[in-house]
């Protein structure tokens, strides 16, 4: 263990911390972890006996009379991925969401009901259904977009009783699958289009063919273990003749995917030999990213590619900033390109005005169409009578009437940015159903007005649960794409209290009123526990603020610490995306927040000082560049003793753990005995012995399942594993419980578990909760209510968690 010091540093060390720790004092390079090798890619056979495991212990436990209900905003939903409607049936819709299941609807989106629920994972990535068998439904697991909150697949899935029960197909390690196309007249034969794993190299990724229904598998087109298939189209007239969009899909911890595309590729023969097609495509490869295909269903020789395209073309004004605040240093792009072949991919040609005004505000609004992150759309949708017309999907959504030389924007209320996936009706080109990031929609006129499924689909995809004092207390949380929400009435009402509380309550649960509140998507919300009207939110990247509430309105005021000498390109003044940020359980005008380093304020954010050197272990060799940049080497986590002020633990997303005995005079690295490099997404300061301290980590940006939940009771200088019997992971939160010291509640990518016995065993707990990733879980001090905040699924509630506190 190492010890250092902030400046201006003190003549020596504490006694106590001396003692506690026994350690001496070593140069304040990062030493943890050397000579150590990352654990990365889960056996997916090992997976799979997970979770045979994980429902083996939800079929068997002892708190099944437990039962979960969801209490989430009606106004959201979360994400979507795909679509499917079976041919020659309207009425039947399947959307299949990020990180929230599949969803059915039969009578036209009135009603859905999911019906994948209890399956290993919850993120879908590709729907297909046989032109031949309206009722099998094929599912590829794991969102081919590659967001840094997608979770992986395990594989394909096969239903022939549309979606009662589900047949494992196979492909497990593939982890997420972009496309599925199916043989029109031999459903038998079905092609799918493998992006691969996120984060880490694999083999099981490109084109795979069954011709036996999905008994056995032929990889038959491959590049390497980096380039995944994203993007695959079918001929109807001869299905041997297909073509692909090849990909580099690998991301690190730093970066968003960087553009370095392998083109689109054709077959003739039904996979045996491909050829890559080049003639009027662009020939700077090295620089182009994601490209979409799709052709037209009547006229299948007519083919448009939707190619993200990062050719340099100059440089942005000075002083220029993103969305996000991030300084625009980068150079400007081509952006999205649009080309068409009439000659099913031999040659291609760029679709684009003539008239030179007309040009220069084309390519104006093409330049930003994908923001800063084109890798994530590439969807493009032709007309299935008319060639001329398609739809093109970013972050807006537009509509060509002309082969691509102009576009219309197409918006209308509740119709959500970032687009994903569109059907159109064979039969009816105006019946169209569209996906994006806050859900579902459809239109009956070809895109004019539109309709949202979000009441119906719930799949919102909350980061976090913050729970104040208020009685009843309400409870908070950050939306993904949606911002920060406030759940008015969340907790028990005393009698005669429950007038005009709104609604929002599933499940037979009293009803909550939901309505936006400070923050953005990515947030953490503590709450002033002696006033649940001073509110405080730390944003993407360390942007914090704190907010009043009075008079039915917030006042905000930005609070986040001065900046250090270079402004916004310094990447010291930046957090994570979830940057850590705490209210002292000591003092609520006492806040706690992280960069690389840690900040105090003792006026409620007011003013600042840094108490700690950088906490991480950076390296200059792993960031990336905007504007792809993540900011990493962050903090992102922090704890202070609820028993001992300035007792302070820090984590990263690097792995490093920190703890002070002294707010911050002095610090000891206790990273020692903790899993290498793995990204720390909580630290829970015991309530009940000032030297306990739990840690969960996750492996997610590896690749690695592995169940990772840790506890020392010695201030982090030995740690204990107590996974115990738990089933893979990711653990992505640990809380003890507010009134038995041995009950601890843990929350991982497919449920709840709990323990009574300090973590020798655990137990799944409660019933009627899907297997969705719980990010964030608390529970009531006062009123003994466990809410969790579920990533796909919304926020879950058991009322009273005393059977667990009496039970033996």
């Amino acid at each position: 263990m190492r010890f250092f010091k902030r400046a201006p540093y003190l003549a020596g060390f504490l006694v106590a911390t001396t003692l506690i720790f026994g350690a001496a004092l070593q140069s304040a390079g990062f030493q943890a972890g050397q000579g150590q090798k990352k654990i990365e890619n889960t056996n997916p056979a090992q997976r799979l006996k997970w979770y045979e495991q994980h429902q083996a212990m939800k079929a068997q436990s002892p708190f099944k009379n437990l039962i979960w209900r969801e209490s989430s905003p009606e106004q959201l939903s979360g994400r979507a991925t795909c679509i499917a409607v079976p041919k020659g049936d309207k009425k039947t819709i399947y959307i299949g969401t990020a990180t929230g299941g599949l969803w059915k609807t039969t009578n036209t989106g009135v009603t859905w009901e999911p019906i994948f629920d209890e399956m290993p994972t919850l993120s879908m990535g590709a729907l297909a259904i046989p032109d031949t068998q309206p009722n099998t439904i094929w599912v590829g697991t794991g969102e081919a977009n590659h967001f840094r909150g997608s979770i992986a697949g395990t594989g394909v899935y096969k239903s022939i009783d549309g979606g009662k029960t589900w047949q494992h197909m196979g492909l497990t390690d593939t982890n997420s699958i972009a496309r599925i196309r199916i043989h029109p007249t031999n459903p038998d034969i079905v092609y799918v289009a493998a992006t691969g794993h996120e984060w880490t190299y694999n083999a099981e990724r490109g084109v795979f063919k069954t011709t036996d229904g999905g008994k056995t598998w032929r990889k038959v087109y491959y590049i390497d273990d980096q380039t995944g298939c994203i993007d695959l189209i079918m001929d109807p007239r001869n299905p041997n003749v297909l073509i692909a969009s090849m990909c580099r899909r690998i991301r690190q911890r730093w970066s968003d995917p960087v553009p370095s595309g392998d083109g689109l590729f054709k077959t003739t023969d039904g996979g045996q030999n491909w050829k890559k097609l080049t003639n009027g495509l662009p020939t700077n490869w090295k620089v182009i990213g994601r490209i979409g295909l799709d052709l037209c269903l009547t006229k299948p020789d007519i083919v448009y590619a939707y190619v993200d395209n990062h050719t340099p073309i100059g440089s942005h004004p000075a002083g220029a900033t993103d969305s996000y605040r991030r300084p625009m240093t980068y150079s400007r792009i081509v952006g999205a390109e649009i080309y068409r072949s009439d000659d099913l991919g031999e040659t291609w040609r760029k679709q684009q005005p003539s008239d030179e005004k007309q040009l220069q505000q084309y390519l104006a609004s093409m330049e930003r169409f994908g923001g800063t992150y084109g890798w994530v759309f590439g969807q493009i949708k032709v007309d299935p009578v008319n060639p001329d017309v398609f739809f093109l999907m970013g972050v807006g959504l537009r509509k060509s009437t002309d082969g691509g030389k102009s576009f219309q924007q197409v918006s209308y209320p509740r119709l959500h940015s970032d687009h994903h996936g569109m059907w159109i009706d064979p039969s009816d080109p105006d019946y169209i159903v569209e996906v994006n990031d806050g859900g579902a929609n459809a239109s009956y006129d070809g895109g004019r007005t539109w309709r949202d499924f979000y009441q119906g689909i719930r799949a919102i995809q909350f980061y976090n649960v913050t729970l104040d004092m208020a009685t009843p207390f309400n409870a908070y949380g950050s939306v993904q794409d949606s911002g920060t929400y406030r759940g008015v009435g969340m907790g028990p009402v005393p009698p005669g209290q429950d007038a005009g509380r709104g609604r929002g309550g599933r499940g037979g649960g009293p009803a909550v009123r939901w309505e936006s509140a400070p923050g953005g998507e990515g947030t953490l919300i503590s709450v002033d526990p002696t006033n649940p009207n001073i509110q405080y939110a730390s944003g993407y990247y360390g942007h914090i603020m704190r907010s009043e509430y009075a008079n039915g309105r917030w006042t905000s005021k930005n609070i986040f610490p001065q900046l250090k000498p270079g402004g916004l390109e310094n990447h010291e003044n930046w957090g994570q995306w979830l940057a850590a940020s705490i209210l002292s359980p000591h003092n609520p005008s006492t806040l706690y927040h992280g960069y690389g380093c840690v900040y105090k304020s003792t006026d409620k954010g007011d003013t600042w000082k840094q108490i700690s050197p950088d906490l991480t272990n950076y390296d200059p060799a792993r960031q990336g560049k905007l504007p792809y940049m993540i900011y990493f080497a962050k903090l992102t986590a922090l704890a202070e003793s609820p028993l001992k002020a300035g007792v302070l633990y820090a984590g990263s997303d690097d792995g490093r753990v920190s703890v002070t005995m002294d707010d911050g005079a002095n610090w000891a690295d206790i990273t020692a005995g903790l899993p290498y490099y793995k990204h720390v997404w909580c630290i829970t300061a015991s309530k009940y012995d000032p030297g306990t301290v739990y840690i969960a980590l996750i492996g997610r940006h590896d690749d690695d399942f592995v169940p990772y939940v840790y506890k020392s009771t010695n201030y982090g200088k030995n740690w204990t594993s107590i996974a115990a019997n738990l089933p893979g992971g990711p653990t992505n939160v640990i809380r003890e419980d507010p009134k038995r010291s041995d009950v601890l509640y843990l929350g991982t990518d497919t449920g709840v578990f709990v323990t009574l016995d300090a973590a020798k065993t655990w137990s799944y707990l409660g019933s009627g909760l899907p297997n969705a990733p719980v990010w964030d879980l608390q529970v009531h001090p006062r009123d003994n209510r466990l809410v969790i905040a579920t990533n796909g699924r919304g926020m879950w509630i058991i009322d009273d968690v005393a059977p667990i506190q009496n039970a033996k």
